[in-house]
């Protein structure tokens, strides 16, 4: 049977705009008829690559998503001294094995760069290279199935295209399921986003100009408790991986401590919010996923909206287990104002989900 860990969280954000709408507004949801501040689930992936646990824990085992591996290969040809027309044309043919090329204005040269973000593991960008030097060399490349094989895999060992899977519409040979699910946080209870008047002085301007400021401007802003819930399929996970049930282990304690702590960025230099979860039940078990988001339909109220938060989360999850039997095999909470259990229990408690097996060759 498949296994599942799964997380829950509540963390207070102060004031503050981490994930902006277009107009620039914090983002909304309406949940049980009352209005709610949320968090794309797209930022929060972003924002759990792109923290230190993944940075540096998993170094060397992280996708880029970009449309510029041609430029990337051109410039690294350039490097080599191949002139700039070949090294365009040479990345030309790269580039266009992993996505399409943007399409150029009549009269223009094509350039390397593709119509997809495509995400690229370690293993595949080394490719890309070893491929550009075989090109440079005056070697042609293995035609067609052959070549389709060598490019975009399966399995390899960047661990966030594992964990967030990847789509190319292009060619959906190549696309990855994702192992971990993130669902979009919202406020446990009512929240109505604020506006800020913000003004800003012109230091070299005197009263005898004027006195008015030199810039004024406005945004939106506003805070709260966040539930947010994620679920990972670690069989899915190993498999991504090619087996390597060591980066994968590796991977779901990185996860946890990101989950934890990293946030979305949006106006933190304006803010300075850098929240930490208050609470924190991670399950494991072979029993179909539940999130608890029904513990908030119903707005959270009183003083104190954290604990109320945790009570009614805790309140759903034995109801549930009551009506359905357990959710879980076993569970483990880190409540920081009761003062229990702590983050790095729940990160090796996590980890410890994946079976034993030896890394991948």
């Amino acid at each position: 049977m498949t296994t599942f860990v799964q997380f829950h969280l509540l963390t207070a954000y102060p004031p503050s705009n981490p994930n902006r709408d277009d107009t620039g507004r914090p983002k909304q949801a309406l949940v049980g008829g009352a209005p709610r501040l949320r968090l794309s689930s797209q930022s929060l992936k972003r924002a759990i690559r792109d923290s230190s646990w993944f940075l540096q824990d998993l170094a060397g085992h992280r996708g880029t998503r970009t449309k510029r591996l041609g430029i990337e290969l051109k410039e690294r040809l350039e490097g080599k001294g191949v002139g700039a027309e070949q090294a365009r044309e040479i990345a030309n043919t790269v580039a266009a094995l992993f996505s399409k090329l943007e399409a150029v204005k009549k009269g223009e040269q094509q350039q390397p760069v593709t119509t997809t973000l495509a995400f690229v593991s370690p293993d595949e960008w080394k490719l890309a290279e070893e491929l550009s030097d075989r090109v440079l060399a005056g070697e042609e490349l293995p035609k067609d199935k052959e070549l389709k094989k060598l490019v975009l895999r399966h399995a390899d060992g960047a661990v966030d295209i594992a964990m967030f899977g990847r789509m190319l519409a292009d060619d959906p040979d190549f696309n990855r399921d994702a192992a971990v699910q993130v669902a979009h946080a919202f406020t446990t209870h009512r929240v109505l986003a604020e506006d800020d008047w913000f003004s800003a002085v012109d230091d070299l301007k005197t009263a005898a100009d004027d006195a008015g400021a030199g810039h004024i401007g406005e945004h939106g802003f506003g805070s709260g408790i966040y539930y947010l819930y994620a679920c990972v399929n670690v069989d899915l996970l190993v498999e991504n991986l090619a087996g390597d049930h060591a980066l994968a282990a590796r991977g779901l304690q990185s996860l946890t401590y990101a989950l934890a702590l990293a946030t979305p960025r949006g106006k933190q230099n304006s803010h300075a919010h850098h929240p930490r979860a208050a609470y924190m039940r991670v399950e494991r078990g072979t029993q179909q996923p539940r999130d608890l988001s029904g513990a908030f339909f119903h707005a959270i109220a009183g003083e104190d909206l954290l604990a109320a938060s945790i009570d009614s989360l805790e309140k759903t999850a034995d109801q549930i287990d009551h009506a359905y039997g357990p959710a879980c095999e076993k569970a483990q909470v880190m409540n920081v104002a009761a003062g229990s259990g702590t983050l790095d229990e729940l990160a090796a408690f996590a980890a410890a989900t994946v079976p034993a097996g030896a890394a991948a060759a």
